[in-house]
């Protein structure tokens, strides 16, 4: 399975597409097919029909998936756009570190 970079609950920024520019969490992540759905990014309006739990029907918009490679993770002491190394501690983990501030990111 392809590893996806970010993970869920990340903050990123999208860096391509008709939202380009737009920050959002990360609500889920699909690796197999390498995407993300992220918090109001690539809203489309679905057409349903009404059931009971949902009585009226009508046009739903929600969030579509995007491809991976058009989210950065975002750093929120240094307010930028990153890419992460990975810093291994004394106990032998791993964590994931914002390359231009050195801070650790969740």
């Amino acid at each position: 399975m392809p590893k996806v970079h970010v993970r869920k609950g990340d903050t990123v920024l999208v860096i391509t597409g008709k939202d380009a520019g737009k920050k959002g969490k990360v609500i889920s992540v699909e690796p197999a097919q390498s995407r993300v759905i992220v918090e109001g990014v690539n809203i489309v309006k679905r057409h349903r029909k009404a059931t009971p739990q949902m009585p009226q029907g009508g046009i739903v918009e929600k969030e579509a998936p995007i491809h991976s490679s058009n989210v950065m993770l975002y750093c929120s002491k240094c307010n930028k756009p990153t890419r992460i190394k990975k810093k291994i501690l004394d106990n032998g983990n791993k964590e994931r570190v914002c390359k231009h501030c050195g801070e650790t990111l969740s």
